[in-house]
């Protein structure tokens, strides 16, 4: 399948570089919290290998995955050329990996001087932000259904391999983890599941994998856009 660029893929070699002379590589177990909502921020975190997942608690405590990060992505921008900034959302390790930590201000400085880094740097910036409305689209305008739909629709374009008897979305999810991408209750995502199991759409398969084997039916139930794989992303 088509695959989006990452954050190191759509930047020149020299400002990859650059930011590499700023950063410090650090390994983190899985489980671990890189930051927590709320908190300054004063870095940001370049995936050297692994997965980082970005999440937002409501004030009932209820739990929404806004996206997963791998490897080559850049994570925690809350913001540039502001003071006193701080996350607005959650970011912890769910695998073993290792992340370059570059301070924000080291990054602004670059910016500053070089004018053809800002052009990478506001591209991607677009490309993310688009990617956030489109979900967010989504997920108000389709209903639960759709909602659903969707995110299995992001997650092919994301982590999707193809095989003979469709394609195979290589991440682990529970289905309380995939609750959490929608804003559900984990017996309404284990429902929607079964009938679409039923029906052929999908197969489950062991330790969390999902074989979509049916996407076309996925897009023409909430009349997907089509929207490239760089904005069509988990």
């Amino acid at each position: 399948m088509a695959k989006s660029l990452t954050f190191v893929q759509q930047i020149s070699p020299d400002f990859l570089a650059r930011l590499y002379t700023l950063a410090t590589e650090r390994n983190f177990p899985a489980g671990a919290v890189l930051y927590m909502d709320g908190d300054p921020a004063e870095y940001l975190y370049l995936i050297s290998s692994g997965q980082v997942k970005l999440t937002k608690t409501t004030v009932d405590g209820k739990e929404l995955t806004l996206q997963v990060f791998g490897s080559g992505e850049l994570v925690g921008l809350a913001g540039l050329f502001e003071a006193e900034l701080v996350h607005t959302a959650s970011a912890a390790i769910l695998e073993d990996g290792a992340v370059r930590v570059i301070p924000r201000a080291g990054l602004e400085q670059i910016l500053i001087k070089n004018g053809e880094y800002c052009v990478d740097f506001m591209r991607w910036m677009g490309i993310m932000n688009r990617r956030m409305q489109s979900k967010f689209r989504d997920l108000l305008l389709n209903g639960k259904v759709g909602a659903l739909y969707s995110t299995l629709i992001r997650m092919c374009n994301t982590y999707g391999e193809e095989r003979s008897e469709g394609i195979y979305i290589n991440l682990s999810l529970t289905n309380r983890d995939l609750a959490h991408f929608i804003g559900l209750t984990r017996e309404s995502v284990n429902r929607m599941l079964s009938d679409l199991k039923k029906q052929q759409v999908i197969d489950l398969l062991p330790h969390g994998h999902i074989l979509i084997k049916d996407l076309t039916y996925l897009k023409e139930t909430i009349c997907c856009d089509d929207c490239p794989p760089e904005i069509c992303q988990i």
